[in-house]
């Protein structure tokens, strides 16, 4: 099971990542926008659900680059990953930290980051991760 503490340590291995908090909530930042924070149930959020029961443990929301991707990553069924009506129309989805698997969460994190870091040092990231391929 993955831990918040783990997508901490997934999230400050980034380039110019800072942790901080938001409403409340550990949040991750790069260029003073905020790409992945822990996303706890709120009371209304909880009614929602109706007689299910809603996912449980730790759950994270990462921003999506726009709600296409959202909706191709969630077309996938990823282990772990879904939404709320209180993200419709909100490009960003959540993720139960139980049922992810490390590859899939590490791979969200990553493209959360991209879609929120300033475009200079996103292709400096992209750049250096394709010449890492090469070798």
């Amino acid at each position: 099971m993955m831990s918040v503490d783990e997508v901490a340590r997934m999230a400050l291995a980034l380039p110019e990542v800072i942790e901080g908090e938001r409403h409340g909530t550990r949040t991750w930042f790069v260029g003073g926008k905020g790409f992945a924070w822990e996303r706890p149930f709120s009371k209304a959020d909880i009614k929602r659900f109706g007689d299910a029961s809603p996912p449980d443990g730790p759950i994270l929301a990462v921003r999506m680059a726009d709600l296409d991707d959202k909706e191709a990553l969630l077309a996938v069924g990823l282990s772990g990953f879904f939404t709320i009506p209180h993200f419709d129309g909100y490009a960003a989805v959540l993720i139960q930290l139980k049922a992810a698997s490390k590859p899939d969460l590490q791979a969200a994190i990553v493209d959360a980051w991209l879609a929120c870091a300033p475009p200079r040092l996103a292709n400096e990231y992209l750049d250096s991760e394709r010449s890492d391929e090469g070798r």
